[in-house]
């Protein structure tokens, strides 16, 4: 008989690790909406030629990465890659930047076929927020804000820290790229595959190489921080200024391209020393051309992305063991023969009308008392409802405080209710 496994590189979230993501999760929710940002879902699939208009055909992305096929009716299609494309395309399709600068957020996996390891799926989760119509830095620095909240919310903001460069207007990326290529030429034989083909078709993209060997090099790369058009760098003038007032620590990083060609003036990433080689925590920039690009008015825009999987790793790394409980039962049915499981069952059902927050397990099978018990304890419930043969016979319920010292008691359906509405 087959034994099938999981894809590599898409893995399960057992429910010992979900009350983690559903914290940050829930921590995402709380402080993306109190900044007024509103949340929109995006299909998973879009159209290939989306992706490869957007993220540019000479990335690694589309290159190489992104899972693109064909459906049955012969169209190319492909699961995301990412998720900015596709909250554009929707902005576009559903009208929503003609009266309005919206302000959007969205949550959901992405899929890239490149080499799992930690931090870095196949399958990953990212969560994002928009901002489109506003062309000043202050929507910029509001986005750094807003994650500088969330970090702050879940108790890592000590553990993450904010690079920031400008990568200008088109014509400023024109002739930067330009003196990239007639600087790496010379170096042409230490570049390694990737870096040659990037070399021809975008210079760019060699700043962000991983490669130790192409790192070296870099040292003595032009800065285009010295080629800026005077829009561009007056408007990273005033995001540093803006930083610098509301007290978020931040680093100049002239090599910070980001590895998406829709990127212009502001580039930022949050970076953490906790998670080894994928430092990347969170990062994002303008997209100023992007909604033109895709058949839309022109639209200034900004946003980030947040990897979750690895926000997850940090909150995790940093918790020190007290971090969120999987055990999240207030209530176990204990039933201690076989008939008077239909009675808990029932019984609970009513329990649940009257106190909808409460969570009540009924135990379906009829084993010894003592491993359900233990198992109401370890699963963290603090009381115990009690149906045996006396039980039935008299239409009672048996109520115990798992966590305290007061005696177990006897009582009627209504006394259980109102004394659950008191614990």
């Amino acid at each position: 008989m087959a034994k099938f496994k999981s894809i590599r590189g898409m893995n399960d979230v057992t429910p010992k690790e979900v009350a983690i993501w559903q914290l940050v999760e829930k921590s995402i929710r709380s402080v993306f909406n109190s900044y007024g940002y509103e949340e929109i879902r995006l299909p998973i699939v879009e159209q290939t030629e989306l992706f490869a208009r957007s993220v540019g055909d000479s990335s690694d992305i589309v290159s190489k990465e992104m899972y693109a096929f064909e459906d049955r009716g012969g169209d190319g299609i492909s699961l995301r890659p990412e998720g900015t494309a596709g909250c554009v395309r929707a902005c576009i399709e559903n009208d929503l930047l003609r009266v309005d600068s919206p302000r959007l957020w969205y949550m959901g996996p992405m899929f890239r076929y490149e080499r799992p390891q930690k931090g870095r799926s196949r399958q990953f989760h990212q969560a994002s927020a928009e901002v489109f119509g506003i062309d000043h830095p202050t929507a910029d620095a509001e986005l750094m804000m807003l994650a500088r909240s969330l970090w702050t919310d879940l108790g890592i903001r000590n553990n993450v820290n904010l690079e920031i460069n400008s990568l200008g207007n088109s014509e400023t990326r024109k002739k930067y790229k330009s003196l990239l290529h007639e600087f790496f030429k010379e170096f042409s034989s230490d570049l390694d595959k990737d870096s040659q083909r990037q070399l021809k078709e975008n210079p760019l993209r060699i700043l962000d190489s991983k490669s130790e060997a192409i790192k070296g090099l870099l040292a003595d790369v032009p800065s285009i921080l010295d080629h800026l058009d005077f829009d561009s760098e007056d408007h990273f003038n005033k995001l540093k200024d803006l930083l610098t007032q509301s007290n978020i620590d931040f680093e100049v990083n002239d090599r910070l391209v980001r590895g998406l060609d829709y990127y212009n003036k502001t580039v930022f990433e949050w970076k953490t020393k906790d998670l080894g080689a994928q430092d990347t925590v969170c990062g994002g920039g303008r997209y100023d051309g992007l909604v033109e690009q895709l058949g839309g008015k022109k639209c200034p825009a900004t946003g980030f992305s947040i990897g979750l999987e690895r926000l997850v790793l940090l909150v995790k790394e940093n918790s020190k063991g007290n971090g969120p409980s999987t055990n999240n039962l207030d209530c176990n049915f204990i039933c201690l023969t076989s008939e008077s499981i239909s009675y808990a069952l029932l019984n609970a059902e009513k329990i649940r009308k009257e106190i909808p927050s409460l969570n009540l397990k009924v135990n379906l099978q009829a084993t010894s008392a003592n491993s359900q018990f233990k198992r109401a304890d370890k699963s963290g419930s603090k009381i115990a409802l009690i149906v045996g043969e006396e039980e039935l016979k008299d239409n009672t319920i048996s109520i115990k405080n798992l966590r305290g010292k007061e005696s177990q008691e006897t009582l009627s359906l209504d006394q259980v209710i109102e004394t659950l509405k008191k614990l």
